[in-house]
Formats: C-alpha cells, structure tokens, sequence
C-alpha cells in the first residue's frame, strides 16, 4: 500500500502529521496532503477533500478529531480506498465496523511512525 491520504496535513511542522508524512515518504510512500487550504507540502499537492484526488489511494490516515472522522471514514469509503488508519487517540468504532464491512483494512489509535520505528 503505496498511496498514502494524509488527513490533516498541513505545513505546519509542529503538528504530528506532517511528521509523520514526512517519515512515510521517505520509507517510499507517496503522500497525499488533504486539507482545508490544499497547501503543497513535503513537494506533493494537496487537496481539500479526498473525492477531490484524482488518483488511486490505497490508505486514508486520519489525523483528525475523533468527532469528524466518520465523515472521512465513509469518504474514503466512497473513493474505493483499501485501507484507513486513525491516529493515535482518533477513535470512532461505529466508523471502523462501515469501513470492515466495506472491505477496507482498518487499523484505530496507532501510529505508522511509531509502527515502523519498531520494527
């Protein structure tokens, strides 16, 4: 799983995402920022909304309150995604259960940085 939706990421490097991001790419995955202002970040275009990327994504990592990301989760959903993975204290079971059921792979409260860093 190459493609890598990064939901929340910013320019901001004082926030967890665009560490993380930044750690995926260069473990070779591509990323793909999505957020409200579509800001470039670590040289990939963003997007404000994942029905707006015109490519094939293969994870949806949500690096958003736990409130939002079901709106995300059927999003992604929506786009064909395979797989979603919600940060680190991002929890929304019910969310989880419509990903399953949808097929996607599901990964709740963990983080691909820390996962990698383990190994």
């Amino acid at each position: 799983m190459k493609t890598w939706a990064v939901v929340g990421l910013g320019n901001n490097p004082e926030r967890a995402a665009f560490g993380v991001a930044k750690l995926l790419q260069d473990k070779g995955h591509r990323i793909i920022p999505v957020y409200p202002r579509a800001e470039i970040v670590h040289g990939e275009i963003g997007y404000r909304t994942l029905h707006e990327i015109p490519d094939e994504v293969d994870v949806v990592d949500c690096f958003v309150n736990s409130t939002l990301v079901g709106k995300v989760v059927d999003e992604a959903i929506a786009i064909g995604a395979k797989a979603i993975w919600l940060q680190l204290d991002v929890i929304d079971e019910e969310a989880m259960v419509r990903a399953q059921s949808a097929g996607l792979l599901t990964v709740m409260n963990r983080c691909p940085a820390i996962e990698y860093r383990s190994r």
